[in-house]
This record gives C-alpha cells, sequence and structure tokens, in this order.
C-alpha cells in the first residue's frame, strides 16, 4: 500500500501559520458552533492563497465528523483545529458538525447513519472501535459519500478492501511505532548508569497502557520497550494495566503498582492524560521525577509540555494535532471536488524533553 508521508512542520512556521487558536471543549453531543473568527480573519492566519476560490465552492457542503469521545484531550485539540481549518479553507461553520460519540460504538454509528440521512458531503470519522471500520466503511460508499479516518487506524485488511474496490476512504495519522520508540529512547538516551537507581543490571517498569483495542496503545506499549531493548538495555515489567486513556485509573493504577514494587525505575504511559494521573501518585508515593524515577507519556499537552520544563515529567511525545487536522481536513476537500488521495496519509511524532519543550510549548498555545 503506497504510503504519503506528510513532513512535520516545522516550530517557527506552525506559529505563524497554524495557530488560529484552539478554542475550549465542547461537552455536548453534537458541535456544530462557528469559529471566534470569522473566516476571512482565519484565513489570513492560515496563509491560504486561494481563500476567495475555496469560499465559493465550498460554503454550502457539509461535513460530518465523528469524534469517540469529547472527553479525550488530545481529541479536544484535534476537533477543535480541524473545524477551524475547515472554517479557513472556505466551509460554512454551520455546515460542519462534529458528533462525540461517548465512548460508545452503538451511537457512534447511529450518528453516522444520521449524517448519511442529512445528506452530508464528506465524513470524518475518529472510530469508536477500529474493528467497526469495515461497517463503517460499508455504510459510506453504500450511500456514495467519501469518508477520511482520524487518529484511529483501521487493520490492513480493511485498508487493502480501500485500495482493491477504488473507494474514496482513506486514513490520516501517525505511526504509533514511531511514538513508542521515541518514549523507549528518551529513556535509553539517559544512559544505563542513571536509569538503573537500584544497580541491579535491570530497566524496572510499570506500563500503564490506553485502550486496548486501539493499535495506537499496542505499539507504544511494545515498541517503547524495544526502543530501550535495542540500546542494549535489559528490562523487566514489574506492572502493566489497562488505564483507558484516561487520567484518574492511571493515576490508582500507578499508586498501586508503586506500593508493590518500590523498585520501579520508570513509568510509561501510552498517552499524557494518563502520565499526568500517574505524576500524582508518583508525588503521593514521596517519589520525585529525575532523581529517583522516571516517567514519560505521548502527546505533548500543555500541562505535560509544563511538567517536563519543570523537571517534573521526563519527557513526552508530540502527536503533531496541528498536521493531522489540516491533512484530513485537505482530504475531505479534494473528495468534495471530485478529486483522490492515497489511502493512507502519514505524518511525524517529535521527541520532547527539557531541551525542545518550550519551543513546542510556545507553539501550541
Amino acid at each position: 500500500m503506497k504510503k504519503k508521508l506528510i513532513s512535520l512542520l516545522v516550530v517557527t512556521a506552525m506559529v505563524v501559520t497554524m495557530l488560529s487558536g484552539c478554542s475550549g471543549s465542547q461537552a455536548n453531543t453534537a458541535d456544530n458552533t462557528g469559529s471566534d473568527s470569522s473566516a476571512s480573519e482565519t484565513v489570513s492566519k492560515t496563509g491560504n492563497k486561494d481563500a476567495s476560490t475555496n469560499v465559493l465552492s465550498l460554503l454550502d457542503k457539509k461535513v460530518g465528523v465523528c469524534i469517540y469521545q469529547f472527553e479525550d484531550d488530545f481529541m479536544t485539540l484535534f476537533r477543535n483545529e480541524l473545524k477551524n481549518y475547515l472554517v479557513a479553507q472556505g466551509f460554512s461553520a454551520d455546515n460542519i458538525s462534529i458528533a462525540d460519540g461517548k465512548g460508545s460504538q452503538d451511537i457512534q454509528t447511529s450518528q453516522i447513519k444520521d449524517f448519511i440521512d442529512s445528506g452530508v458531503d464528506v465524513l470524518i470519522i475518529n472510530p469508536v472501535n477500529a474493528s467497526s471500520a469495515s461497517e463503517i466503511t460499508d455504510l459510506a460508499m453504500e450511500a456514495n459519500i467519501p469518508l477520511v479516518y482520524i487518529n484511529r487506524e483501521p487493520d490492513n485488511a480493511e485498508e487493502q478492501r480501500w485500495t482493491d474496490n477504488d473507494w474514496n476512504v482513506c486514513y490520516v495519522g501517525c505511526d504509533a511505532r514511531q511514538s513508542g520508540t521515541y518514549q523507549g529512547e528518551i529513556i535509553s538516551d539517559l544512559g544505563m548508569g542513571a536509569v538503573d537507581l537500584n544497580k541491579n543490571g535491570k530497566v524496572e517498569y510499570i506500563m500503564v497502557q490506553g485502550d486496548p483495542e486501539n493499535i495506537d496503545a499496542q505499539y507504544r506499549t511494545d515498541f517503547s520497550i524495544k526502543a530501550i531493548e535495542d540500546a542494549g538495555m535489559e528490562t523487566k515489567c514489574v506492572a502493566s494495566d489497562v488505564g483507558n486513556w484516561e487520567k484518574e485509573q492511571a493515576k490508582t493504577i500507578v499508586a498501586d503498582a508503586l506500593a508493590a514494587h518500590p523498585e520501579t525505575e520508570v513509568v510509561f504511559c501510552n498517552n499524557d492524560a494518563m502520565a499526568l494521573g500517574a505524576l500524582e501518585s508518583i508525588e503521593s508515593a514521596g517519589r520525585t521525577v529525575g532523581t529517583d524515577i522516571y516517567l514519560v507519556g505521548v502527546d505533548a499537552l500543555i500541562e505535560a509540555l509544563e511538567d517536563v520544563i519543570d523537571g517534573k515529567m521526563t519527557g513526552t511525545v508530540f502527536n503533531d494535532h496541528f498536521s493531522q487536522a489540516h491533512s484530513a481536513a485537505d482530504a475531505a476537500i479534494n473528495y468534495v471536488k471530485g478529486q483522490s488521495n492515497d489511502h493512507y496519509i502519514g505524518c511525524d511524532y517529535v521527541k520532547i524533553t527539557v531541551d525542545n519543550a518550550q519551543e513546542i510549548l510556545d507553539a501550541v498555545k
């Protein structure tokens, strides 16, 4: 399958071109409110030279967006940036409807059917369960509505169907193996002398996993440890549990694991929300990140970046919601205009430590 890699935005360019602002989270089921800025103002910030043409051709087009759960911090950043960028490209904010799946595939499937019945011109779907992609694809293709998957990648067999049938379906996202590798490298780059606090020749760690059905969680779990072992370090998992991407679940998992395994040297979390929960338990246990334990996450949430700068987290990995949201919108626009896309559209993560955390923080604030 052809994979098109989209280069990661340069941080300085990101400040100039992308920060039309991420609006606050909406806790309702369907978000179709307008952007704070006018379309023309947002276009000028994103540097779109063909704004007038896009406004004429896209203003009456309808976009249906399904997010697996509005409460997810990263997907809140993603959906707000996605909407702002769609408006900047010429869609009417009133024609962009964003539905909260509330973590239920049944609810989301019903929302998708409602969008199809309402006559949307394109669907952008962050599936609750990636394993439901074949059903979602069939619904969209039967209605002849192009489909862009985001963030949660369907499996290879499903993606092969898109190619075999020449369907207007694509996936936009980052390769989670890279994010896991970067997590492991943040630790291995410290050196065994620093990480092996009890000097037993092993890196003893707690792993806090996201949704076990999500391939991102699987890859981050596996490849973070692989990176450490590839660096010649021996590892030992003292505890592993599923936190479902949620801060409070991670907080409980890490509190229990630290009590049972005081020898723990590293806590890996599949995302920053869980890392923030882990940090609370680390501090409650009287431990200090960077002194007698290390902590890494993924997403580069603002609070996590501030903690990296303050030395409360060892590092994180920037999950580039700007590039992903813009690429998803661009793919949707291509479909609406009768053009095609590669079936896989990828982008890169960025490894974040104290050395570059401020730079990224300045860009995303």
